[in-house]
């Protein structure tokens, strides 16, 4: 294989607490699958499951099967912990909006 054949992209995974990039240099022919099991992170995150996680490459959710190119970020996502429609639910049952929270206003009714 020639370098040629081969380009250059990251993977990258983070949580509250710190963030990982690795930078590869891969086929041209690598999935964004191929790309995250390639990258090691389960050595530094192992409660990340590379094989089932998704991914997105620049902010954007992709199939495992997505072709990279050269200088794409595969990015590993985390699952939600809170799921934003539910999270909006429980905000309108509390007489509250999220807007609000992020805001720092007291929820209705509190004063």
């Amino acid at each position: 294989m020639t370098d040629a054949a081969l380009i250059a992209i990251e993977v990258v995974y983070a949580t509250p607490a710190r963030q990982q990039i690795v930078s590869l240099s891969v086929e041209r022919t690598v999935t964004a699958r191929d790309a995250a099991l390639a990258s090691g992170l389960d050595d530094f995150f192992p409660d990340i499951d590379l094989q089932r996680a998704p991914l997105g490459v620049f902010g954007k959710a992709v199939d495992d099967c997505q072709l990279l190119e050269a200088g794409d970020r595969v990015e590993i996502y985390r699952p939600l912990i809170n799921e934003p429609r539910e999270a909006r639910r429980a905000a309108a049952a509390r007489g509250d909006t999220l807007g609000n929270k992020l805001q720092g206003k007291e929820p209705k009714g509190s004063q």
